[in-house]
């Protein structure tokens, strides 16, 4: 609910809305958004990354960038946005008033993503804050056809609530339109495992929520074929760095739910994602089983950093920001691929030729 434009201009964005005030967790489920479980919008590193994500597929287009002084939001940083989704569709389901505007504690933030509530968590939250609202997000999903220069950040502005004895009371901030927007249609909201939250790796919690959004309870879950993954991840690291990681993680199998198997189908190296056994994988979307594998819909395929690599590509079949709720429980197998043409990515400038900051890439592993 918005208040009138001259509040708004007045005192910042806050002013305009009216404020949510977060519920208490009481067992609440996590939710995640499906764009950001497939789609390679933050960093996978720990250590600060400015040098920008971009990535093609089809009609879907996706452009990160993060300032020099806090980096690019990070997989970690992300949890903050499936604490927030998961307070919009919990809130929702009660028939309670949502808002992009969140009033919350530190403690309930914390405690709802499994870190400590302690001073030095504390000052990690407020770096992840100022991650989310310094990276820059340009994207074509839900936007239309047309590659549009429209862009936003994770979070638009926080801020603290302090006493005049410096106690912290309470935190706010308040989420762009394009994420607010897509957590209030259920078909874009996956619920995922708690245990979601003590993977400690950042390919490790990317592969997850691509597990969860792909393979969902599909007896012959979805496979990928590796060089596919490596340009969906936004990864920095080597292929050959990147597929070693994942053959860790196949020997590990420690993805909530999930078995990782490597296969060879005419040639082509495959990473097959597929339900345990007796998995709760019950509450969310992802209900009806489909074909375990499709062929990608994408023209091509770029990565920062990415090697020229040559698979034949079908017509696309992505259709963006639809007038009407997703259908079928799963449908996005239908349009993510398993095959592409990849290509090498400039770095540097915008499509639209602005300057922005630019890292080197590595020359060693290390960096994801």
């Amino acid at each position: 609910m918005e208040r009138d434009s001259t509040a708004r201009e007045a005192g910042g964005e806050r002013l305009g809305l009216e404020p949510f005030i977060a519920l208490p967790d009481d067992g609440m489920a996590p939710r995640d958004q499906r764009d950001l479980m497939s789609q390679p919008f933050f960093s996978l590193a720990k250590s600060r990354r400015i040098t920008p994500i971009r990535y093609a597929a089809g009609d879907v287009r996706v452009e990160v960038h993060g300032l020099p002084e806090h980096g690019m939001a990070t997989i970690w940083d992300a949890d903050i946005l499936i604490w927030a989704a998961s307070q919009i569709v919990e809130a929702a389901d009660q028939g309670l008033r949502t808002s992009r505007f969140f009033r919350f504690t530190p403690y309930q933030l914390l405690t709802a993503i499994r870190r400590g509530p302690g001073q030095s968590q504390y000052v990690l939250l407020k770096r992840s804050l100022q991650r989310l609202q310094s990276t820059v997000v340009l994207t074509t999903i839900r936007q239309g056809v047309n590659w549009r220069r429209m862009q936003f950040s994770w979070i638009n502005e926080w801020e603290e609530l302090v006493d005049g004895r410096g106690r912290i009371h309470g935190m706010e901030f308040v989420l762009p339109e394009w994420f607010y927007r897509s957590v209030l249609d259920r078909s874009l909201v996956l619920t995922i495992d708690p245990a979601y939250f003590d993977l400690s790796g950042g390919i490790e919690r990317w592969l997850y929520r691509l597990a969860r959004r792909h393979a969902g309870r599909q007896e012959d879950g979805w496979a990928f074929e590796l060089r596919h993954l490596h340009a969906k991840s936004g990864s920095l690291a080597r292929f050959s760095d990147f597929t070693l990681d994942l053959r860790r993680l196949v020997a590990r199998q420690t993805l909530p739910g999930y078995r990782l198997t490597l296969e060879i189908q005419r040639g082509r190296h495959l990473l097959r994602i597929t339900p345990r056994p007796g998995a709760d994988l019950s509450p969310g979307t992802v209900d009806t089983r489909m074909n375990s594998i499709r062929v990608s819909g994408a023209s091509a395929i770029r990565r920062s950093g990415a090697n020229l690599s040559a698979y034949q590509a079908q017509p696309s079949q992505l259709s963006l920001w639809p007038e009407t709720p997703i259908g079928a429980p799963n449908e996005s197998n239908l349009q993510d691929s398993n095959f592409y043409d990849g290509g090498a990515c400039k770095t540097g400038k915008t499509s639209g030729g602005a300057v922005l900051p630019v890292g080197n890439h590595p020359r060693r592993g290390g960096r994801r």
